[in-house]
């Protein structure tokens, strides 16, 4: 949903429009050119980060509730767009724990045990919070610096919207915990 929105917001936007330097949030935001589009595709996946984090029930609590966190913030991040001109501190507030919670909910979701499913191993888990902090901590490096702020907001947040299918994949295809 998140990809397939900025996909399309991105194509109706004016000639000039890169993706690998605008951020996505530039698609929702007051001034963008049906910024509709990339809204309705934050609240979307925000509320599906939501729902995943209260059916997921092979992943341990704490991590169910980070990754709902990541969700409301996300849909906080379309509530809150950046205006026309000026500073938008409840947009940037909102965006920061989104990419945070939606980073470390996996390191908090493993579980014990040889009936886990793959993607909620504690090796597994951690990994996958590791590598999405690392791409999280890359877009952040690039904020303010002119480079490609857009491509790697993309790659975090593409990463980070793809790992709760990879656990429900993982705790659906595991005959143990299919079973439960």
């Amino acid at each position: 949903m998140l990809i397939g929105g900025w996909t399309l917001a991105a194509q109706r936007q004016p000639e000039g429009y890169d993706s690998t330097v605008a951020t996505i949030s530039s698609l929702a935001a007051q001034d963008a050119t049906d910024r509709w589009l990339m809204t309705v595709a934050l609240l979307g996946v925000g509320v599906c980060h939501g729902v995943t984090a209260l059916g997921l029930s092979r992943a341990a609590p704490a991590g169910r509730v980070v990754l709902g966190l990541g969700g409301l913030a996300t849909v906080l991040v379309a509530v809150f767009p950046l205006p026309v001109a000026g500073a938008a501190p409840a947009h940037t507030v909102a965006a920061a724990v989104a990419f945070v919670a939606l980073a470390v909910w996996p390191a908090l979701a493993w579980r014990r045990g040889g009936h886990s499913p793959a993607a909620l191993r504690p090796v597994v888990s951690v990994a996958a919070a590791v590598a999405l902090l690392g791409l999280v901590a890359w877009f952040g490096g690039t904020l303010g610096s002119g480079g490609r702020v857009g491509l790697t907001e993309r790659l975090a947040a593409g990463a980070q919207a793809c790992w709760p299918l990879v656990a429900v994949l993982s705790s659906r295809s595991d005959p143990h915990c299919a079973a439960r």
